[in-house]
């Protein structure tokens, strides 16, 4: 990637591409337990692809999100006065009805004038079709989608930029690219074949993407945070982005990657595909050099680090927390300053048990365990209760914060009064072990995961409900959309009781004075010691002061912050709660795939298709064009 990097910045120094690339995001999926960080973090994969645009020399690019930026519209953005050559969309699943309205207003652009358009996102990554349409009377979609990484969009730039004339449009150069078949051996593309009519006849899938696999080739996320679009209710774009002082105001928390990948094997979670079996990582002083460059430009004080399982290679999460802890020992401001949570399971955090210390000192101040269900029915990963308690006292005597994450399944009742078999009863446990805060999402099918074909073909998975269709949106495992109980029903309103009962006034008032968030590391001093000598005594106390204090009312502010969160999110589901309790529920049959045939490059099954699938053949035409 290094080389490809090179490459790239010497080919567009002699061409002027401007980029816009916009992140869809659906208001609709605002519900627990992803309030208030789904507008306070600027999300780590579109940032990244802005990173590594202007590290390859594209440096008039412009990242706009749409939860800051709710009524932009496509076809209306200007940069430097003119619209941009290309036009990037990245969409989570969730998110996908955002993703398609960016798409076709930004089609409603004169052929002429039109950017090229290229999808990517967790959503094209493993359904790359959604963004194609073969339907008539409705011509809109991608030019391509990027089923990949930084790497695969960069590879793709690589062969455009080589073959366009100056001054060319950057479609007309990909479209070029396409027919004489240059594009087909970029492994991570889907692209449409139209006919005379201009309606998508087939899609060509070029393969599975290549991992990177040394992920400290990687550009310095810092080149991300420069390209930001300032929050706005207009249409249009601002003259220029968000100032370097003025990004943690906006995202006062930072994304970041340290390591991906995680070594289970959960039939309902997509992680172990998308990573192709690999766990890959950032060297320490790699992430140490992030860090302070990002403290230095932007100020960031708080980063969540967008793990699948932090500890699942223990060599390399040592590594990482060696190392931070070693800057904090030599007096480093950023690494003394800077408190980071990041996603482990309770099995490698009891496997790291006693470097938790250096773990802390690295900066961790939470870890999001995925406690899954602690009776081990739904899966058995070292999560039982003894273990997962183990795990809670460890990290919180080492002053780290543990964050449960529970999945709600058909088999487990609200309260069980025998066991801890129950979900009411596993929130007290884990509430009495010292949780400020949980996750609790129902099982729903995970597109990319093991089980996501089997959850389809059995039927567990609902079509639509009481005549209204399960949208997208829904995926969010807040909403029951995919059950074999008889009452349905019940099962959404379990999710809101578990939420009732961990987040209420009772809880609030008694946070006031037991508080769970006072940890023994919490109050401790991040200043150089002889820096912090050298202030007043007076000050020394009120500093102090004010961190006792902190610490003290943060369980209470996490109470107060979940109620409103549940309110909302009652406001939201409660709908579909009344729909449920009415039934003519309509199932499916088979998992929703492509209408539109798919192809390999060489007319073999496409490596993105799912079962059943029109197979597209590969026509003569497209031979000659190749030739």
């Amino acid at each position: 990637m290094s080389r490809l990097r090179l490459r790239l910045r010497n080919l567009s120094a002699s061409h002027d591409v401007k980029t816009v690339i916009a992140y869809a995001f659906d208001p609709r999926t605002r519900v627990l337990p992803f309030l208030y960080a789904d507008l306070r973090m600027a999300p780590a994969g579109v940032r990244a692809i802005g990173s590594a645009l202007a590290d390859a020399g594209f440096h008039d690019t412009r990242i706009v999100l749409q939860q800051w930026n709710p009524n932009f519209r496509p076809s209306q953005m200007r940069l430097g006065g003119r619209i941009p050559d290309l036009f990037l969309v990245s969409s989570m699943r969730l998110h996908s009805a955002q993703c398609e309205s960016l798409i076709r207003d930004a089609c409603r652009i004169a052929p002429g004038e039109r950017p090229l358009i290229i999808a990517g996102g967790p959503q094209v990554i493993y359904e790359p079709w959604t963004v194609f349409s073969a339907d008539t009377g409705d011509r809109w979609g991608a030019d391509v989608a990027v089923t990949g990484e930084e790497y695969v969009l960069l590879e793709l730039l690589e062969v455009l930029l080589s073959v366009r004339a100056k001054n060319e449009p950057m479609r007309s150069a990909f479209q070029r690219a396409r027919d004489t078949g240059a594009l087909d051996g970029v492994a991570g593309l889907v692209y449409a074949r139209k006919n005379a009519q201009d309606v998508t006849e087939q899609l060509v899938d070029t393969g599975i993407q290549r991992l990177l696999g040394d992920l400290d080739e990687l550009p310095q996320p810092a080149l991300g945070y420069r390209l930001l679009e300032p929050p706005s209710k207009l249409p249009t774009l601002a003259p220029a982005a968000i100032p370097s002082g003025m990004v943690r105001r906006h995202s006062p928390v930072g994304s970041l990657v340290f390591t991906q990948g995680c070594r289970f094997r959960c039939s309902f979670c997509p992680i172990p595909a998308y990573n192709q079996r690999q766990q890959r990582a950032k060297s320490g002083d790699r992430i140490a050099d992030e860090i302070e460059q990002l403290f230095s430009e932007f100020d960031f004080r708080y980063f969540f680090g967008t793990d699948d399982n932090f500890f699942a290679d223990k060599a390399r999460a040592l590594d990482i927390a060696g190392t931070l802890a070693r800057k904090v020992d030599a007096g480093s401001r950023p690494h003394r300053k800077i408190r980071w949570a990041t996603e482990a399971t309770i099995h490698d955090t009891l496997a790291l048990g006693e470097h938790l210390a250096t773990v802390r000192k690295a900066g961790v101040w939470a870890l999001w365990l995925g406690v899954e269900d602690m009776s081990g029915a739904l899966v058995k990963k070292g999560q039982e209760a003894d273990q997962t308690l183990e795990a809670f006292a460890l990290l919180r005597r080492n002053g780290i914060y543990p964050i449960p994450m529970l999945m709600h399944h058909d088999a487990q009742p609200l309260v069980s009064w025998r066991g801890n078999f129950g979900l009411l009863n596993q929130l007290g446990m884990l509430r009495k072990a010292g949780a400020l805060y949980t996750q609790v999402l129902m099982l729903t099918p995970a597109v990319g995961s093991k089980s996501y074909e089997e959850c389809y073909s059995s039927g567990l998975a609902y079509e639509s409900v009481d005549g209204v269709a399960v949208e997208p949106m829904m995926a969010t495992g807040t909403y029951v959309i995919a059950s074999q109980h008889p009452r349905p029903w019940l099962r959404q309103l379990n999710i809101l009781a578990a939420y009732a009962y961990f987040f209420n006034p009772l809880r609030f008032f008694a946070a006031l004075v037991f508080s769970k968030s006072r940890l023994p590391q919490a109050m401790a001093e991040t200043t150089a010691p002889e820096a912090a000598r050298q202030r007043p005594l007076w000050k020394r106390i009120m500093r102090r002061a004010s961190r006792i204090l902190g610490a003290h009312l943060g369980d209470a502010a996490i109470q107060a912050a979940g109620m409103v969160g549940l309110a909302q999110t009652t406001l939201r589901t409660i709908g579909w709660i009344r729909h449920l309790l009415r039934g003519n529920i309509r199932r499916y049959t088979a998992a929703p795939g492509s209408r539109i045939p798919m192809r390999g490059v060489d007319g073999s099954p496409a490596s993105h298709a799912l079962p059943g699938t029109p197979q597209a053949v590969r026509k003569t035409d497209d031979l000659n064009r190749v030739a």
